[in-house]
């Protein structure tokens, strides 16, 4: 399949650790170079390139001659420090190859997640892109802790992705696309070349990591996937164990693209749909969830359950009668006020709250559809 990648007019590529740091060695500094010769061929066509980079902590790893296995918080955070140094170099040095300024972004899952940051962050990656320069981004191991971080490359790509207004996400891996099953555990998994929507199927096809040196599966790059079609933007996962990864897609190799949503949600809803630790959870009845997909707002009427402490304007997740999230919002209540009035017509909030109050738990210009089927993993809610 042949797919010019010249099409597109700004595209985010993320690269594994497992491709770009050899675990005795370092940096795969021939495969590097390859990849920003493709790099250079892209924006001599054009085209504007990201570059959300993982291997910070494991280049630290092989620097520090750290012990094999799983790190401590402290251990992995020295580990980014001094990778960080070193990746920085490496990707200065190979786009310069080309006459390409590279420029370092170093974020937390705060930065996206805070609407603020979130906007700070655009405006300095869009200056970079302005300038002709390359932003090679990364998660901030050396402050990030496990409450506070993504964990992975794959949603941070995405959010990138989303928050720059990309057209194409291109996800370089160990692994050459999607398949019906893990194809290292069933030799008759069949491979996926084009997906036009994730489906609760599609979800269920993901399968874990495949490398000690990969913190993310493909289950997170699903989870990517979902936020950045949401946003009008394709996905590509193709492998990246060879040279010229790039210029492979475009020659027809092997890979999986995902199609962007023909319905994308605007920008602020963009942010609002991508949020990775919604503040609370709101269920609600089959009434509700049939009016919310016919663009309606949420009523109190038809929640039958909250969950979380939460302010009002932070974001929630909603949760069908069965279970699975349908939307995401800003809520218009705190969540003791939202617990009070849960089931109640409007007529009879002010009665309740003592004020006269809004009709809408959730309007619809703060709403945002989600198409995952995924059970929410902890089960225990506090119901109204």
């Amino acid at each position: 399949m042949h797919r010019s990648l010249g099409h597109y007019h700004r595209v985010v590529i993320k690269i594994g650790s497992a491709l770009l740091v050899d675990r005795r060695h370092g940096i795969r500094r021939a495969w590097l170079d390859k990849l920003c010769d493709d790099i250079a061929q892209l924006k001599g066509r054009g085209v504007e390139v990201l570059v959300v980079s993982s291997g910070a902590v494991a280049l630290g790893r092989t620097v520090l001659h750290t012990h094999p296995g799983a790190l401590k918080l402290e251990e992995a955070q020295a580990a980014a420090a001094v990778g960080q140094i070193g990746l920085a170099g490496a990707w200065t040095d190979s786009l310069l190859n080309h006459g390409i300024l590279a420029g370092q972004i170093l974020l937390t899952l705060q930065n996206t997640e805070e609407r603020r940051q979130y906007l700070n962050a655009r405006a300095t990656i869009r200056q970079l892109l302005k300038a002709g320069a390359v932003p090679i981004i990364n998660e901030n191991d050396t402050i990030a802790t496990s409450e506070i971080r993504y964990g992975d490359n794959d949603r941070l790509a995405a959010r990138v992705a989303t928050m720059i207004g990309a057209d194409l996400l291109v996800l370089l891996s160990d692994i050459d696309g999607l398949y019906t099953a893990p194809p290292h555990l069933d030799p008759a998994a069949r491979f996926l070349p084009e997906i036009e929507a994730i489906t609760p199927d599609i979800e269920a096809m993901a399968g874990g990591a495949a490398s000690e040196l990969s913190r993310g599966g493909m289950h997170t790059k699903i989870e990517a996937g979902k936020i950045a079609t949401a946003s009008g933007c394709a996905m590509i996962i193709a492998s990246g164990k060879i040279d010229n990864p790039l210029a492979a897609i475009e020659e027809g190799s092997r890979h999986s693209i995902f199609h962007a949503s023909h319905m994308p949600v605007n920008a602020r809803k963009t942010w609002i749909a991508g949020q990775l630790l919604p503040a609370g959870t709101i269920y609600i009845d089959d009434g509700a969830a049939t009016a919310l997909a016919h663009g309606k707002s949420l009523l109190p009427a038809g929640v039958t359950g909250v969950e979380g402490h939460f302010a009002r304007g932070d974001t929630v997740a909603i949760f069908n009668a069965k279970g699975a999230e349908i939307a995401r919002g800003l809520s218009g209540y705190d969540s003791d006020e939202a617990l009070r009035i849960a089931g109640q017509k409007t007529g009879g909030i002010e009665a309740i709250l003592g004020y006269p109050a809004r009709a809408a738990m959730v309007h619809r210009d703060d709403l945002v559809m989600t198409s995952t089927g995924s059970k929410k993993k902890n089960e225990d809610s506090t119901h109204a």
